[in-house]
């Protein structure tokens, strides 16, 4: 098995990860969740979008649930959050829409976990790949990333 960027860098910090691989065509997160058998809570999507000052933000929340943007454009005092394109996603963070991981981006970009992450031990996130997950510790995750957690949802 080739091991995905996301693998990689877990590998080289020594950070414990377990992986799931299904077909790659789907990219339901629920869907997903139910493929690598973990409730909706335990897996994360990633979003990546822009704020009204040219911004890019990450944000990580459960796959069923909706990034509440303007509760978050409030908190990071900002006019407006939007998501980027999916066209842009590939050039701007090195992953495909189904396969975008806070980990491993091409740039450092601001990220944040929705505080439903404090619930758990474990989260599940994108392994960098379409059809890959990893299910690593939710410190050791903030850690990497330098996220900070914050109420994201609707």
């Amino acid at each position: 098995m080739d091991k995905t960027n996301v693998m990689k860098i877990l590998d080289q910090k020594k950070i414990k990860y377990d992986f799931f691989i299904y077909n790659p065509e789907i990219t339901d997160g629920v869907l997903v969740a139910n493929l690598v058998k973990k409730e909706c809570c335990e897996v994360f999507k990633t979003l990546v979008t822009i704020d009204s000052g040219g911004i890019y933000h990450v944000f990580c929340i459960p796959v069923d649930k909706t990034l509440d943007v303007k509760k978050v454009a409030k908190l990071l005092n900002k006019k407006s959050i939007d998501m980027i394109k999916q066209k842009e996603l590939e050039p701007l963070t090195g992953y495909v829409h189904g396969g975008c991981s806070p980990i491993g981006m091409k740039k450092k970009f601001p990220t944040y976990f929705d505080s439903s992450i404090n619930n758990l031990s474990n989260v599940c996130i994108s392994g960098g790949k379409r059809g890959y997950q990893v299910q690593i510790d939710k410190d050791e995750l903030i850690k990497l990333t330098q996220g900070r957690v914050i109420e994201l949802v609707i």
